[in-house]
């Protein structure tokens, strides 16, 4: 009996959220197509299957609480890569917690694995992996854990707006 690998759909966005990806990318000038899958893309290893990409190009986001300011931390960095908490204190200038569903949902308004690098409900600070520049293309979730989006690392560090930093632990 043969084995069939199951075919992966990758279609235009239709949930709300991701729509909503869709119209700040636009809005933001970032010529890209916001996709959903059947299947979830919410780990790496899930978005990087569903696309046919390496994991490593994947464009994670990793949400802290600033101990301090209570301000959400979000750290965009390649899927491959392992984010240092004391490098990004370091960078951010305050001690780090961890973010739960709650507190990531109400700071950026997305989901767990479908955090997207722009449109966040509250103000957050963003730091970005300098290991996504060795890609041309990176995927990041688009607002939810089945719709990501293809962009430049250069695309990217204009639509943040921070500079690349060394996140990754060594």
């Amino acid at each position: 009996m043969a084995f069939f690998a199951p075919i992966l759909v990758m279609r235009s966005a239709t949930h709300p959220t991701a729509q909503r990806t869709q119209a700040l990318l636009c809005d933001a000038g970032i010529d890209t197509r916001v996709v959903e899958f059947d299947q979830p893309t919410r780990t790496c290893a899930e978005a990087a299957e569903a696309i046919g990409c390496s994991v490593a190009e994947i464009a994670k986001s990793i949400v802290f609480r600033g101990k301090q300011s209570g301000q959400a931390v979000v750290v965009i960095a390649s899927g491959d890569n392992r984010v240092c908490e004391k490098k990004v204190s370091a960078l951010v200038g305050e001690p780090l917690g961890r973010a739960n569903a709650d507190f990531v949902r109400e700071a950026t308004g997305y989901a767990i694995g479908g955090v997207a690098p722009l449109g966040h409900t509250q103000p957050a600070r963003l730091l970005m992996d300098a290991d996504l520049q060795r890609f041309s293309t990176v995927w990041a979730a688009a607002g939810t854990p089945h719709s990501v989006f293809a962009l430049t690392p250069e695309q990217l560090a204009r639509l943040t707006g921070v500079p690349w930093s060394d996140v990754r632990l060594d």
